[in-house]
C-alpha cells in the first residue's frame, strides 16, 4: 500500500522519504538571484507597512529538496508570522521569477502581523482614535 506514495521512495533511485533527483528543480544561478531580489523586495514593501517594532527578516535556502524562500515577521508581543515558497522551473520566465504576488504577500504578512498584537492586547486598552 505504502509503495504507490512519493514517500517510499523508487527503488534504487530515491530512499524512503526523500525525492527523485529529476524531481527536484535545479535553480540557476540567475534563477537563483532573481528569487533572492523577489523575497528582499517582499521583505523590504513589508517593512514599509509596518512600525520600527517589528522585525522583518528573509531567506533563502537549499535543503536539497530545491530552492525555498521565505520572509518572517515577530511582532513586539505574540507569534512569529511568515509566508515561504518553493519555486518550480515553470515560476521562471528565462532567469526572472514571475510571481507578481510581492505586493499581497506584503500586505498579508504585515497584516497578520498586526493581528498577532491585537489577539495578544485583547480589548483592555482603549483606542486613541477610530
Amino acid at each position: 500500500m505504502n509503495g504507490n506514495t512519493p514517500y517510499a521512495g523508487v527503488p534504487g533511485k530515491a530512499p524512503a522519504g526523500k525525492r527523485a533527483s529529476n524531481d527536484v528543480p535545479d535553480l540557476s544561478p540567475e534563477q537563483k538571484e532573481s528569487l533572492r531580489d523577489s523575497i528582499t523586495a517582499i521583505a523590504t514593501l513589508t517593512r514599509e507597512f509596518l512600525p520600527d517594532e517589528y522585525v522583518v527578516g528573509s531567506k533563502v535556502a537549499d535543503n536539497g529538496n530545491g530552492a525555498q524562500a521565505q520572509v518572517s515577521v515577530q511582532p513586539p508581543v505574540g507569534r512569529p508570522v511568515s509566508a515561504g515558497f518553493q519555486p518550480g522551473l515553470e515560476d521562471f520566465d528565462g532567469n526572472d521569477l514571475e510571481t507578481h504576488e510581492e505586493d499581497e504577500v506584503a500586505r498579508g504578512l504585515a497584516a497578520s502581523a498586526a493581528m498577532q498584537v491585537k489577539q495578544v492586547m485583547g480589548d483592555d486598552i482603549t483606542p486613541t482614535a477610530r
